[in-house]
């Protein structure tokens, strides 16, 4: 059988009519999406298929979104006999992958990241802190240049995604400085992002405080197979660990790119995208160009993955 990597897309892959043809495609899908409606007490289906962009991109809905979307897509596979060897999701992702692992519940994994998005939103002064993503810099020369950025002006890695790739995020008037000195200092490019805050930064420990009360009452497992988190880059089982990993993770930098790294080392067959666009086979390029991907997304990507997968080897 062939050995696969799960990975699951975090905020900011969000589009309307996401999930949309999966629904009308598998009963599986159709009865998640009622089942997080009525969890959730609100049409999140009717807001992923019909918009508008706008409230879908509200990080209270863009999260359950995503994460609904990946996990019904992953409930098809699991039904075609698809087992990962291990998963791992981007920021929010990392949620899809612990209930891809049988970590977390369905639908108590909808409700949880429903309240993580709005203590999220609710944790900094709109406006007021942001996030940019610094092309053709290195961590050490980014870490370098931010050393000296606190109060006022905080700013942190929050984001290493791959080779020259990697996301800061602070206040706002500390990351518009930043970006000057990151650009004096050879970086290709600094985009600034559309976000409604510094996530991933020292500037949502408020939220990850409240956030641990809610976690607290969740119900974790262990996990299935490894889930390696965002914080450490490491695989994860122990339900108490995946628990305080989960609280840090909000305030504390997505170690992509070592992930992916671990996972070529892990000499899997293939890393399959599981979710809302092609973000995160895209990074998998950067970091090992000739690793066989796959971004399943729609009854036809799902197939193809689908064909591949029961071939022999």
């Amino acid at each position: 059988m062939k050995r696969i990597a799960c990975v699951f897309p975090g905020q900011g892959s969000q589009e309307v009519g996401m999930g949309k043809a999966m629904y009308e495609a598998y009963p599986a899908v159709k009865q998640l999406f009622d089942e997080a409606d009525e969890a959730l007490g609100y049409s999140l289906t009717r807001l992923m298929f019909e918009g508008p962009s706008e409230e879908l991109t509200k990080t209270e809905n863009a999260q359950p979104a995503l994460l609904l979307n990946s996990i019904a897509i992953q409930r098809v596979l699991q039904q075609e006999g698809v087992a990962p060897a291990m998963t791992a999701g981007h920021s929010l992702g990392e949620y899809s992958a612990l209930v891809a692992a049988g970590a977390l519940d369905p639908m108590e994994a909808v409700q949880l990241v429903h309240v993580r998005g709005k203590l999220m939103e609710e944790a900094y002064p709109t406006g007021l802190g942001t996030m940019a993503a610094v092309l053709g810099l290195s961590q050490e020369e980014i870490e370098e240049v931010l050393r000296d950025f606190d109060g006022e002006s905080a700013v942190d890695l929050a984001n290493i995604n791959c080779p020259g790739q990697i996301v800061i995020s602070g206040t706002k008037e500390g990351v518009d400085k930043a970006s000057e000195q990151l650009s004096e200092a050879g970086a290709k490019r600094v985009l600034p992002l559309n976000v409604s805050g510094p996530f991933h930064s020292r500037l949502m420990k408020s939220a990850s405080d409240d956030f641990a009360d809610h976690l607290s009452e969740t119900t974790i497992h262990d996990a299935n197979v490894p889930v390696y988190a965002n914080v450490t880059a490491a695989p994860v089982t122990d339900a108490e660990e995946i628990e305080k990993l989960l609280v840090e993770q909000l305030y504390s930098p997505v170690r992509f790119h070592q992930i992916l790294e671990a996972f070529v080392e892990e000499d899997v067959d293939a890393i399959v995208e599981v979710g809302q666009g092609k973000v995160l086979s895209g990074l998998v390029r950067k970091v090992k160009r000739r690793m066989k991907t796959f971004s399943v997304q729609d009854p036809e990507t799902l197939q193809a993955f689908i064909d591949w997968y029961k071939e022999e080897s």
